[in-house]
Parts: structure tokens; C-alpha cells; sequence
């Protein structure tokens, strides 16, 4: 039994057709996409970290009401 209940065998007969269908050139470049894609992804949220760790974040206590509103919405909410 592999993975799910599906057989090696069957696995290797889905993995054939799906090179038949699309292609080592194509599944190639999909590949290389999607590793750009995460490496990518990796690096913004290693900036963004970062950005925050540099940053001094406070946090604000609720006001009584409960209801929290930003500097920036109080500032379009005068315009």
C-alpha cells in the first residue's frame, strides 16, 4: 500500500500520463516556477520580519467602548 491506498504501480501509471499530457519541458518551467515562487515567498517573509523586529511595535489598550480605531482612520474620517 502507498500513499492513500494508491499502489506504486499506480502512481507511476498517473505519473506517466501526466508526462504525456504536459511535457518534461513544461512540467520543467513549472517546476523552476514554483521554486522561484518559495524562494521568494521565503525571502519577503524573511524581510518583513525584519521590517517588524527593527520596528518598535506597541500595542495600544482597547478603550473602554471596546472599540479600537486607528490614527489613520480618524484621520480620513475628518477629511
Amino acid at each position: 500500500m502507498g500513499l492513500g491506498g494508491i499502489s506504486p504501480w499506480s502512481l507511476l501509471l498517473i505519473l506517466a500520463i501526466i508526462l504525456l499530457l504536459f511535457g518534461t519541458k513544461r512540467l520543467r518551467n513549472m517546476g523552476s516556477d514554483l521554486g522561484e515562487t518559495f524562494k521568494n515567498f521565503k525571502k519577503s517573509m524573511k524581510d518583513g520580519e525584519a521590517e517588524t523586529s527593527s520596528e518598535q511595535v506597541t500595542q495600544q489598550q482597547p478603550p473602554p467602548g471596546g472599540r479600537v480605531i486607528d490614527a489613520e482612520a480618524k484621520e480620513k474620517d475628518k477629511v
